[in-house]
C-alpha cells in the first residue's frame, strides 16, 4: 500500500483499463469529498462498471454506468474511442476505483488533499477474463470451477448438471449480492482491508453442506484476491465431516463448527455473517449473534415465517385491515412481509443500514427477500423517529417478534 499523487495514480489505472487482453473488471464508485457526483453522458450516476467485449465488429470496451434507478451501456472500439471514454471517466471525481486484471488487483482511494492511496496485489495464479457480450450469460464462477465440481453441482467434464441448474443460479445471484456488498463497505470504509496476516473473516450460519461457503470464499479469494477465511457453522456433526473434506480435497482454508447459532464459538469475531434460508426464528437468532459480534456485513435470507403468523392468528386484527388476515394465504404473505421489516427497523435501531433486496428471481424460488445490513454505527435509538415507528407497528399488530427478545427490545417507547 503506497501513498501517491492522484494523477499518477490515474495514470497508472488507465494503462489497465485500456488493456484489451489484460482487464477482467474495473468498478469506479462513490465520490471525491466536497465534489459534486461523478457524471456520465449527462447523468449522475453512483458507480460505473468497464470490461472489454468481443462483438461482431471486433473487441470493445463496455461502459455501464448505474443511476439512482437504472443501468445505462455504451460500447466503445478499442483504440481512439475506449481511450476518450476512459480519459472522461478518469476526469469524473470518482472516490474508488477498483480494477481486476488477468493478473493482479489494483485499487485507488482518492483523499481529500488530492492524493491516492494504491493497493495492487499479484493473484497467486492467473484467471480468464470473460468477453461475452451478453451480459446474462456472465458467471462469476465458471462451469467448469473445480468448487462446482466438487459439490456437484458441475460434472466431470465441467458442465452444469440439468439438475443443478437452480442450486447454480442461487449460487451465482449470492455472488453477485456478495460482490457489491463487500465492495461498498470496502469503499466507504465500514468493512476493514483485509490483509494476508488478518484475512476477511466470514462467518456462515446454518451452512448445511456449505454450497454458498465454499462459493464465497472461491470467489473472494480467486476472482476478487481478497485474502479471506470461511468457518461454517450447523448443528449436524455429519456436515462439518463432509464439509470439512471437501476443504481438504479443494485445499480450502476453512473451518467447521458444530454448533447452534446462539451457541457456536468463534476464535475471533467475523468481519461478515451469512445466514441463507435459515428457518423461521433461526434467521432472527443469526440476525442476533451477528449483532453481538458487530459484524460489519450481515447477508439474510430468510426462510418461513412461522412465528410471527402464528401470533397473528391469535390477535385481533386492527381496523382496517381484517381483509390482510381473513384469508391463510393472504395472512401468511403478510406475515412474510410484516416480518421482515420488523426485522429492518430493530437493525436499523442498533446501527446497521439495512437494504431489503431481491436474492434469487421470483420465477425460481418463492423465498427469495434477502436482508443486507451494513454496520455504520450510527444506532438510531436516540433519534426516536425508527424507534416510534416501531413501536407503534408492533403495538398495532399485537406482536413480539423474536428479534427484539434477542436484542432486549421489548416493544414499548423507551425499552
Amino acid at each position: 500500500m503506497a501513498v501517491v499523487p492522484l494523477q499518477a495514480a490515474l495514470a497508472r489505472t488507465r494503462g489497465l483499463l485500456l488493456d484489451p487482453e489484460g482487464l477482467v473488471r474495473a468498478i469506479a464508485s462513490g465520490r471525491q469529498k466536497g465534489q459534486p457526483p461523478p457524471r456520465v453522458q449527462g447523468r449522475d450516476v453512483r458507480r460505473v462498471e468497464l470490461r472489454h467485449v468481443d462483438l461482431k465488429t471486433g473487441r470493445h470496451l463496455q461502459v455501464t454506468s448505474y443511476d439512482e434507478t437504472q443501468a445505462h451501456t455504451a460500447n466503445f472500439a478499442v483504440g481512439g474511442e475506449a481511450e476518450a471514454a476512459v480519459d472522461a471517466l478518469l476526469d469524473e471525481p470518482f472516490g474508488n476505483w477498483h480494477v481486476d486484471t488477468t493478473t493482479r488487483t489494483h485499487q485507488v482511494r482518492a483523499t481529500k488533499k488530492l492524493a491516492a492511496v494504491v493497493h495492487t496485489k499479484e493473484r497467486a495464479e492467473p484467471v480468464a477474463a470473460e468477453r461475452g457480450h451478453d451480459r446474462d450469460k456472465q458467471r462469476l464462477l465458471a462451469e467448469d470451477d473445480p468448487v462446482l465440481k466438487a459439490l456437484g453441482i458441475s460434472d466431470a467434464q465441467g458442465r452444469i448438471k440439468p439438475t443443478r441448474q437452480a442450486k447454480y443460479r442461487q449460487v451465482e445471484e449470492f455472488l453477485r449480492l456478495l460482490d457489491a456488498s463487500i465492495t461498498d463497505a470496502l469503499e466507504k470504509g465500514h468493512l476493514r482491508q483485509p490483509t494476508e496476516e488478518e484475512p476477511l473473516r466470514i462467518v456462515d450460519l446454518g451452512c448445511g453442506n456449505a454450497y454458498l461457503t465454499f462459493a464465497a470464499q472461491r470467489f473472494l479469494s480467486h476472482v476478487r484476491a481478497l485474502p479471506v477465511r470461511v468457518t461454517g457453522v450447523d448443528v449436524k456433526q455429519q456436515s462439518a465431516d463432509h464439509n470439512t473434506a471437501v476443504a481438504a480435497t479443494l485445499g480450502i482454508d476453512a473451518d467447521f463448527v458444530v454448533g447452534t447459532i446462539g451457541d457456536a464459538t468463534l476464535p475471533e469475531p467475523p468481519d461478515a455473517v451469512l445466514a441463507l434460508h435459515a428457518c423461521d426464528t433461526a434467521t432472527d437468532d443469526a440476525l442476533a449473534r451477528a449483532v453481538q459480534w458487530g459484524a460489519a456485513l450481515v447477508l439474510a435470507a430468510p426462510c418461513c415465517h412461522h412465528d410471527i403468523a402464528a401470533q397473528l392468528r391469535k390477535a385481533a386484527t386492527p381496523a382496517p385491515y381484517a381483509l390482510l388476515t381473513r384469508h391463510g394465504i393472504l395472512r401468511e404473505r403478510f406475515a412474510d412481509t410484516l416480518t421482515d421489516a420488523l426485522r429492518a427497523s430493530i437493525l436499523r435501531l442498533v446501527g446497521y443500514r439495512v437494504d431489503v433486496v431481491e436474492f434469487v428471481e421470483s420465477a425460481h424460488t418463492p423465498r427469495n427477500t434477502m436482508l443486507r445490513a451494513t454496520r455504520t454505527g450510527a444506532g438510531e435509538l436516540v433519534t426516536g423517529g425508527v424507534r416510534e415507528e416501531y413501536d407503534d407497528l408492533v403495538a398495532t399488530w399485537g406482536v413480539t417478534p423474536k428479534l427484539a427478545e434477542l436484542m432486549g427490545l421489548d416493544g414499548s417507547a423507551g425499552g
